[in-house]
């Protein structure tokens, strides 16, 4: 019997089925189990709670990232009411349970998804899961990987394995080639505008086209990345040399013999000829603008030189008119020349070292708005060294931004950092929900070079401008 072509998640699924079950669902081994602070100490605690062990510790890796102190000098204390404590239980968790942590003032320390590529723990072929909604990060480098909670977690820890029911599939292709700057951030957020935050609900995507085999590997992570913010379960982008090089010499990646097998094998995973994906959906990325959100949901995006929409013209009036209420926006209002209090560069979304010289391209021989507060929160201690070994702390520092240590920090409010009510925020975070970056605070979603730009100038600004 001949077999039907498969697309590369139909792939890397059916490699990892164990068993399947009579309600549809399938036994599912995980590949990496990725841990951090804010749930990883929960995790291992409540297996150790419960009498079980880890099955395999060699494929549990953990990071300090959520609740973290990102100013200079910090230690770990924190601003985040009870972070200590969460800071304390994992690490005392990890250290007894012996898996591997990149603890604070550890040189690999950093964001989950910025760590966990830099490292080479994240692989073409594999599966991956982490207590964090934007885990489909990794997919950029050829893996299924998704978010779970502290219960899959622990399941996970046990036995090596989950119960998951098999996502649809999405190839989202991309026409054209993008214009000048125009990025990642832009092509992921001109997606979810067109299909909405639910477009893709229970699918697993695979980005394609011309526009994504030019990315860089750090760019194709922020598409990835946003893949949740479409609903999406996963988000992935088939290997090919580009990736190689990137991988290549990493810590935990394969070397030698091994990596000579390991490449050819990645090389090979593709779509068959003739597979056929569930959904398809087609943008040109050639005809889009540098985009900025205008509301409270990342599909509240538009071109940066358009108008704020009317709410009758969306495809949900009443959630857009309360996002614009929010915001304290009208209808027809010009993004273009809207102040702007603060600016935040940083997260899992756009915390590289590739986004760093963008934004520095830009700030450098300029100086902040005067009021402007402008922050700048490397991915990871790796990406901070490498910025600051090439002088671009002190071009952040000289144009009035804050250089701060690496971690979350901003992109999310949890009773900790933050900015005051009523600022008005342009960052290059992947979530502009209500209080997201504190309570009251609006926030304007854009790539790391709009977010540069708008600081230097005072209010949201086309970069093409520039």
């Amino acid at each position: 019997m001949t077999r039907r072509p498969r697309t590369i998640i139909d792939k890397i699924w059916e490699q990892h089925v164990v068993d399947e079950n009579s309600d549809g669902t399938s036994l599912l081994y995980i590949d990496r189990i990725l841990l951090h602070d804010r749930s990883g100490g929960l995790a291992l605690r409540s297996l150790r709670d419960d009498g079980r062990e880890i099955l395999d510790r060699r494929m549990v890796f953990g990071t300090m990232d959520h609740v973290i102190d990102t100013r200079p000098g910090r230690d770990s204390s924190t601003p985040v009411p009870a972070g200590s404590m969460f800071i304390d239980a994992f690490r005392g968790e990890a250290h007894r349970q012996n898996i591997t942590l990149f603890d604070i003032g550890d040189e690999r320390q950093g964001i989950s998804h910025v760590v966990f590529p830099e490292q080479g723990i994240a692989l073409p072929g594999t599966t991956m899961i982490c207590a964090d909604s934007h885990t489909p990060t990794l997919g950029a480098l050829g893996a299924l990987a998704w978010g779970v909670g502290v219960t899959e977690c622990e399941h996970a820890l046990a036995t090596q394995t989950l119960v998951m029911r098999r996502p649809s599939s999405m190839q989202v292709l991309y026409t054209g080639i993008p214009s000048a700057r125009v990025y990642a951030k832009d092509l992921i957020l001109a997606l979810i505008a067109a299909i909405g935050a639910d477009g893709a609900t229970g699918c697993a995507i695979e980005f394609t086209g011309p526009a994504i085999e030019l990315l860089d590997v750090e760019a194709r992570m922020t598409l990835c990345n946003m893949a949740t913010e479409a609903g999406a379960r996963s988000g992935l982008i088939a290997p090919d040399a580009t990736l190689l090089a990137y991988l290549e010499g990493r810590p935990y990646c394969p070397s030698g013999d091994e990596w000579a097998t390991a490449s050819r094998m990645w090389l090979d995973l593709r779509n068959d000829p003739g597979a056929v994906f569930d959904h398809v959906v087609t943008l040109d990325a050639g005809s889009l603008a540098p985009q900025v959100t205008w509301g409270t949901s990342p599909q509240h995006s538009t071109g940066a030189d358009s108008l704020v929409p009317d709410p009758d013209d969306t495809s949900d009036p009443s959630a857009a008119r309360r996002a614009l209420e929010y915001m304290a926006l009208q209808p027809g209002t010009e993004l273009c020349g809207l102040p702007i209090d603060a600016a935040f560069i940083g997260s899992c979304t756009n915390g590289r070292l590739s986004d760093l010289r963008l934004a520095a391209d830009v700030v450098r021989g300029h100086h902040i708005a005067a009021g402007m507060t402008a922050i700048v929160t490397p991915g990871s201690t790796a990406v901070r060294r490498a910025a600051e070994a090439e002088g671009l702390d002190k071009v952040f520092i000289d144009a009035g931004f804050q250089w701060r240590e690496s971690g979350c920090g901003l992109c999310f409010y949890a009773g900790g950092d933050r900015f005051t009510p009523g600022t008005r925020v342009i960052s290059s975070t992947n979530r502009n929900f209500e209080n997201r970056q504190g309570p009251g605070v609006r926030t304007h979603l854009a790539s790391p070079v709009t977010v540069a730009a708008s600081a230097i100038a005072g209010h949201i600004i086309d970069p093409r401008q520039v």
